[in-house]
């Protein structure tokens, strides 16, 4: 009995120009996405949408590095690697940590003013639905005769 190797699948369209945009780099992706929306909008806006959806809006030169996608983790771990200068290393772990703070303490800031936004509309709709049964009673007639 013979056997034959397995053959590949043969990639759709989709996927070979994804291959070859992927192997011209960042700068093939934004091109063929300004002349989708140069040419016909809802393809460079496509192009777009799956630039951002796959990470490759952010990635390095090389979009996928030994089997790994780069996207926001692999930056985030460049970003916290150490560069070998002791002084420069201990500046940015400070700065990114006060930075960090700084930005909880906002999304702490913004979530009270959300808070105190939401409690004065309630505040105000409460006043207002407590004001309608009094505006809305019918005002007292002198007489009450038929005519």
């Amino acid at each position: 009995m013979n056997t034959y190797p397995a053959m590949p699948a043969a990639r759709s369209w989709f996927g070979r120009s994804v291959d070859w945009l992927d192997s011209k780099g960042r700068g093939a992706w934004i091109a063929a996405m300004v002349l989708g929306f140069v040419f016909v909008w809802p393809v460079g806006l496509a192009i777009l949408a799956y630039m951002i959806w796959s990470e490759r809006m952010w990635s390095n030169r090389n979009f996928k590095t030994a089997g790994k996608s780069c996207g926001w983790k692999q930056h985030r771990a460049d970003r916290l690697a150490p560069t070998g200068n002791s002084a420069f290393d201990a500046y940015k772990a400070e700065t990114l940590r006060r930075l960090e703070d700084e930005q909880e303490a906002f999304e702490a800031f913004l979530q009270r003013l959300r808070e105190a936004k939401d409690k004065s509309e309630f505040d105000a709709f409460m006043d207002d639905r407590a004001r309608a049964p009094r505006d809305k009673q019918p005002p007292a007639t002198e007489g009450s005769g038929a005519y």
